[in-house]
């Protein structure tokens, strides 16, 4: 049966930075790939119809496994929807990413839904990649460098 995880974060951010993290090529890889794995874009058109297509390597093990995602909501500053699959036939199905963006009195609130989890990936992985990822997140959205 097809997994889910739901994680919740509050960034000492704005919901742009946030948003631009998850729609600008740079940053998507700067932050995506959990600890122990690097990432590789080979496209992303991040409009509503558009879509991704990217790999992600262990590092350790040097093996990879890539996936295409396309875009279904982009509201900038509020939500992301997208849909992800992968290229592996064992990791069959489509996956559906749900990213609410909300502006608090501290930052900004986000909220992930992440369903359709292949069988063959545990939860428990999924989600603890997750909370690497937001870990990584933080560390490009929070600092606010003026320009020079």
């Amino acid at each position: 049966m097809p997994g889910t995880v739901k994680l919740h974060r509050v960034f000492a951010t704005t919901p742009d930075k946030i948003y631009r993290a998850f729609t600008e090529p740079g940053a998507y890889t700067r932050w995506l790939p959990p600890n122990g794995f690097y990432a590789t874009l080979h496209s992303m058109d991040a409009k509503v119809g558009g879509g991704f297509r990217m790999a992600f390597a262990n590092f350790t093990t040097g093996n990879s496994h890539s996936f295409e995602g396309t875009f279904i909501e982009l509201t900038p500053g509020e939500r992301i929807i997208y849909t992800t699959r992968f290229d592996d036939p064992n990791l069959t199905g489509e996956m559906r990413n749900m990213i609410e963006i909300k502006a608090v009195s501290v930052g900004t609130e986000v909220s992930i839904v992440q369903d359709g989890i292949p069988d063959m990936i545990p939860t428990d992985g999924c989600y603890l990649g997750w909370q690497e990822s937001l870990l990584n997140l933080a560390r490009l959205v929070e600092p606010n460098i003026p320009d020079e």
